[in-house]
């Protein structure tokens, strides 16, 4: 089966994220306010192959952990969409 994935890859709360801080104070300076608590991330998209969805999301939790995170420091949610 093939699944389109959307990784997000954010930081665990607690920890700083100064990117995210800096656009929390430049929002109100470009005209945006009402807006608080942002955090930084990344999202990573991509195809994958797999004989079922579970194996899928086991795949892409070792990639996550072993590569694409920092799991000290970062967390990672998946969102497996089947292709058609």
């Amino acid at each position: 089966m093939k699944f389109h994935a959307v990784l997000d890859i954010q930081l665990h709360a607690g920890i700083a994220d100064p990117q995210g801080s800096t656009i929390e104070r430049a929002l109100p300076t470009l005209g945006f306010d009402g807006m608080s608590n942002v955090r930084s991330g990344k999202s990573i998209h991509l195809d994958i192959e797999a004989a079922d969805e579970a194996a899928a999301q086991s795949q892409l939790e070792e990639v996550c952990e072993k590569f694409l995170t920092n799991p000290v420091i970062e967390g990672a949610t998946i969102n497996l969409i089947e292709a058609s």
